[in-house]
């Protein structure tokens, strides 16, 4: 079923925001990482390289969870539940294009890396911006 953002979630996800993805580690406990974001329709979209924990946690276990908070008022934020399936993005795209979005260097990747794209299926949504 497909989730429609509001005004102010749509605000947030299309602004330079940052986000922190939420994923499961094996012993059940959770890890977070900061991250880039954009959209692609109601997908929510960001780049990883393999073997990083949080791209070993998205293969084993695909349910993920993304809180993005204003950054002029970090009291205002959504959070976003849903499962995520990951491509291979040998050109690095989707990281350049962040980059731009968050208007920063996207600097190198380390020598032999392989970056994916993360599509996350919204499945919830919830917070003072829902």
């Amino acid at each position: 079923m497909a989730i429609s953002f509001s005004a102010e979630t749509l605000r947030l996800l299309e602004g330079r925001n940052y986000a922190v993805l939420a994923t499961i580690n094996p012993d059940g406990s959770p890890h977070t990482s900061t991250m880039w974001v954009g959209l692609d329709g109601d997908d929510l979209l960001f780049s990883t390289v393999e073997g990083r924990v949080k791209h070993r946690n998205m293969l084993r276990d695909p349910r993920v969870s993304v809180t993005v908070w204003d950054s002029a008022d970090p009291e205002i934020s959504v959070d976003l539940r849903g499962r995520v399936s990951m491509t291979p993005d040998p050109e690095r795209l989707l990281h350049i294009q962040l980059s731009h979005k968050y208007d920063t260097d996207p600097g190198e990747d380390r020598p032999g890396a392989h970056r994916v794209i993360v599509r996350m299926a919204v499945q919830k949504v919830a917070g003072h911006a829902a």
